[in-house]
């Protein structure tokens, strides 16, 4: 009886302590646009990709399970303005990874002043300010992680040519991407929330956006592979040419703006580093 009671009393000891050991359960919910979105809908992107960066986290942290709110083309404003419609629920840890539709889009990135003023959704500092408050007001204790866009190549949609847009080399309505990932860090700095500045930081850039660019010699009129940068300047015909980016020329993105495994790969590892603390 005695080793029995032995036994018993060592076996429960031993599942306390792996118990009080064991990390805790994380719920993360990861607001986005298309790059977030893809991570459930692979078939969007030809099955280009395997799994996307928040599948890829919590492979790497198995105690957090993630809820998925990104959303095809959204804007920080569209969100914004969708703020509670959008069944967002208390969590431990929220991302924000928005800002590149805004660019595209041509809304104002405005001044800092318009986050602090909250002067309403028309500029990119006044929806994330709209965000972040209702964050706040979900969890005034959760983290918060600022996720800055990522460079652009030329990006063309692979299931419809016609939508497609140039890279971040060009100005948009008289702004640059840059801007938009600089209020984004301001916010992060002012709010002390973590930043995952991808812009600056991911080693994601124009020269591997993709490895090459198929398109039309306007001399010949043969298909010819330009690489960086020299496509920027060669025109795309949506009615006519082929889809430039065969699978060959797949590189930190598939379509030159959305990332492959591989640049996914990228997100993810950089966001484990911040996400191990919690």
């Amino acid at each position: 009886m005695k080793k029995w009671l032995t036994g018993f009393l060592i076996a429960i000891t031993i599942a306390i302590t792996v118990t009080a050991f064991a990390p805790r359960k994380i719920t993360w919910v990861a607001i986005g646009d298309s790059i977030t979105y893809l991570n459930e809908h692979r078939d969007e992107t030809g099955n280009r990709i395997t799994k996307g960066y928040m599948t890829r986290v919590t492979e790497k942290l198995p105690h957090i399970q993630y809820i998925n709110k990104g959303y095809n083309g959204w804007t920080s404003g569209g969100i914004a303005d969708a703020i509670e419609k959008l069944d967002l629920v208390r969590a431990d840890v929220y991302s924000v990874f928005l800002g590149t539709n805004d660019w595209w889009g041509g809304r104002p990135v405005g001044n800092f002043s318009d986050y602090l003023q909250q002067t309403g959704n028309g500029t990119v500092y006044g929806a994330f300010r709209t965000i972040i408050d209702k964050l706040r007001s979900l969890n005034e204790k959760a983290h918060i992680i600022l996720i800055t866009p990522l460079q652009r190549g030329d990006f063309v949609y692979i299931n419809d040519l016609n939508n497609n847009a140039w890279g971040s080399y060009r100005e948009k309505k008289g702004q640059q991407l840059s801007q938009v990932a600089a209020a984004i860090d301001s916010i992060a700095r002012y709010e002390h929330v973590d930043l995952l500045d991808l812009y600056h930081n991911s080693g994601i850039t124009l020269e591997n956006m993709v490895k090459y660019k198929r398109l039309k010699d306007p001399v010949t009129g043969e298909y010819r592979d330009y690489h960086w940068p020299d496509y920027k300047d060669i025109p795309f015909h949506p009615g006519t040419d082929e889809y430039p980016y065969p699978v060959s020329a797949i590189d930190m993105t598939y379509d030159g703006l959305h990332p492959s495994d591989k640049g996914f790969a990228v997100i993810a590892d950089m966001l484990v580093k911040i996400m191990k603390r919690y």
